[in-house]
């Protein structure tokens, strides 16, 4: 069975909707894309227009931006360490937009879409002051209030 970006067949109200036309090809749908850690692998699709899409299958590198230095650089991807979308693409090392990545030289948080973009951006977690806001943060937040 294929996959449709239609109109639900259901009204709020839970009632059935009269269909007014049949299935159209610029609403089919595709899989996704879970794109993995391994040797770099592109997918061309074609879309509407004769347009491309580049789809990354697997890579194993990232363009990393720093925000001390204000520089990205190309650094190797050894794991994914956390997948908000699905605890499992952990295990199975699937990358997605908002998973953390291990790098050479840190973590970084993925902000591309790598099954839609054709490639993996990332910003590195700056673990220093990430730790020292969180404890300012909750000093201010246990000083008593002076009536």
């Amino acid at each position: 069975m294929g996959i449709w970006h239609l109109r639900s067949k259901r009204k709020p109200t839970g009632g059935l909707l009269k269909l007014h036309r049949k299935k159209k090809k610029f609403e089919i749908g595709r899989e996704q894309t879970k794109t993995t850690i391994g040797k770099k692998k592109l997918k061309r699709i074609s879309a509407r227009g004769k347009n491309l899409k580049l789809r990354l299958v697997s890579n194993d590198k990232a363009n990393v931006y720093t925000m001390k230095t204000g520089k990205s650089t190309l650094s190797k991807v050894l794991d994914v360490i956390k997948n908000q979308a699905n605890p499992e693409f952990v295990r199975r090392k699937v990358i997605t937009k908002g998973s953390t990545i291990k790098r050479e030289l840190g973590d970084a948080i993925v902000t591309s879409r790598p099954g839609q973009d054709g490639t993996i951006n990332a910003v590195l977690i700056e673990h220093a002051e990430t730790t020292k806001k969180k404890t300012t943060a909750k000093t201010q937040e246990k000083k008593p209030v002076k009536k």
